[in-house]
């Protein structure tokens, strides 16, 4: 009898597991896109946290019990594989900078150069090594070196670190911070995500989206690792992000495809 009441208890505490959402630890640039994977997802539900993901890889190192880590670099998740908290890590989506603008700002990529090195635009940037936005930011600003010599140091001590950080503002409920922080003046300009403009965009059409130019243009790459401990659903939502479906959602999003073989 008593072995028949421990396995019964056993078998309990293994239907209750099964039955926990997915913790997902993400990108916050993949908030609404991978909500959206989250509820096509019918196997189990998906809690997820969002925020910049340096500081998401700091708390999974500190023993947050994440199970599935989206970031957008390639760099945080491998951090963890190498260190032996995660799996191999899945290049799964892609994006890149755009600049969004507040509507008074007169600005193109022909000039976007000259006008994020004029004293009197403000430029937002995240907060490097938090937040692979603000690394991405710095990428271009290397670039721009290149084109114009002098354009690092001085893009470089000019930009806002305004998101991305541990103590940055944060915007209401399903309102962009980007769009926010444009409205209440706090820049004239902000490098940010593609994906990240258009919805700010969709939210205040009077913003604008600005194209950067070949020679500046910067990519970003988005990593998947399932971390060690993690439920065979959390392997299968892994999964699914992956596949076709999944894939389609993240393209519905503004995301291109990432490289899932």
């Amino acid at each position: 009898m008593k072995a028949l009441t421990l396995l019964a208890c056993a078998l309990a505490a293994v239907n209750v597991q099964a039955q926990e959402p997915v913790r997902l630890y993400a990108a916050g640039s993949l908030r609404a896109a991978l909500d959206e994977v989250a509820r096509a997802f019918h196997e189990a539900k998906v809690e997820a946290v969002y925020g910049a993901s340096g500081l998401l890889r700091e708390r999974i190192v500190k023993g947050e019990p994440a199970e599935v880590f989206a970031s957008a670099n390639m760099e945080h998740p491998q951090a963890l594989e190498q260190a032996g908290r995660g799996g191999p890590v899945k290049l799964f989506a892609r994006n890149r900078l755009c600049a969004l603008t507040s509507p008074s700002l007169s600005v193109d990529g022909e000039n976007l150069l000259d006008r994020m090195l004029d004293p009197s635009v403000k430029l937002g940037t995240s907060t490097p090594k938090a937040d692979p936005s603000g690394d991405y930011a710095w990428a271009l600003f290397e670039k721009a070196e290149n084109v114009r010599p002098g354009a690092f140091q001085k893009l470089s001590d000019k930009a806002l670190k305004l998101v991305g950080g541990p103590d940055s503002p944060q915007a209401p409920p399903n309102r962009s911070v980007y769009g926010m922080l444009l409205s209440e003046g706090k820049a004239d300009l902000f490098l940010t995500y593609c994906t990240a403009a258009r919805q700010a965009q969709a939210e205040n059409p009077a913003l604008r989206i600005v194209e950067v130019p070949a020679a500046l243009a910067v990519g970003a790459d988005y990593g998947l690792t399932v971390l060690k401990g993690a439920r065979p659903q959390a392997e299968r939502f892994a999964q699914f992000v992956l596949s076709r479906p999944g894939q389609d959602i993240l393209a519905k999003h503004g995301f291109a495809p990432g490289d899932p073989r």
